[in-house]
């Protein structure tokens, strides 16, 4: 481990423990005693989005390929933290691009999507920045990304409406046509 992140995650452990305190338990009770140290190293885990290069990894399969036609990585699954409350969301990402000459390997973009979601996060900015990031890339023919998402800010707390689901879209060049982004919709609702 660097150096920098054993400092990080002790400093980290340091603050939970103060938080643990404030909250009024006793940090130093038997079940809270490694808290604080396995909460740092979750946290760190949770947004190691911060020190992976998406566009990396991404490039590191890009492969010369004529095929114009749409690929679809649906059902991807992600867990991120909601930078408001730092409580989950979860869901699933529906990805596609229209390649434009070069195509990338299929795990690359669930990849892709584990970087950006492993931050503090919104769903809309998540949504934006894994299409930026393909199209950035691979300078497809366009690109569309479709995420659908259960919110423990809204489940746990607040409006406490534990059934609901927040769905968000973004899309490029091809996709701006209705019969295109209908077609992609088709085929990620067939199960």
């Amino acid at each position: 481990m660097l150096e920098n992140e054993e400092n990080n995650r002790e400093a980290l452990a340091s603050n939970y423990k103060s938080i643990i305190k404030l909250l009024g338990e006793d940090p130093e009770r038997e079940g809270l005693v490694k808290t604080p140290e396995r909460v740092a190293k979750a946290m760190m885990y949770l947004t190691k989005g911060y020190s992976q290069d998406p566009q990396k990894i991404l490039s590191s399969a890009i492969f010369k390929e004529d095929y114009k036609q749409m690929v679809i990585v649906k059902d991807i699954d992600f867990f991120s933290l909601c930078e408001h409350h730092m409580l989950p969301f979860f869901g699933k990402a529906h990805v596609a691009y229209i390649p434009n000459q070069y195509i990338t390997g299929l795990s690359k973009i669930a990849r892709v999507v584990d970087v950006f979601a492993r931050r503090l996060q919104i769903q809309e900015r998540l949504t934006t920045q894994i299409k930026d990031c393909i199209q950035d890339a691979l300078k497809p023919l366009g690109v569309m990304v479709v995420i659908e998402a259960q919110h423990m800010c809204m489940q746990m707390r607040g409006a406490e409406k534990q059934n609901s689901v927040t769905t968000t879209s973004d899309f490029t060049g091809a996709f701006n046509q209705a019969k295109t982004r209908e077609e992609f919709i088709n085929l990620i609702r067939n199960k």
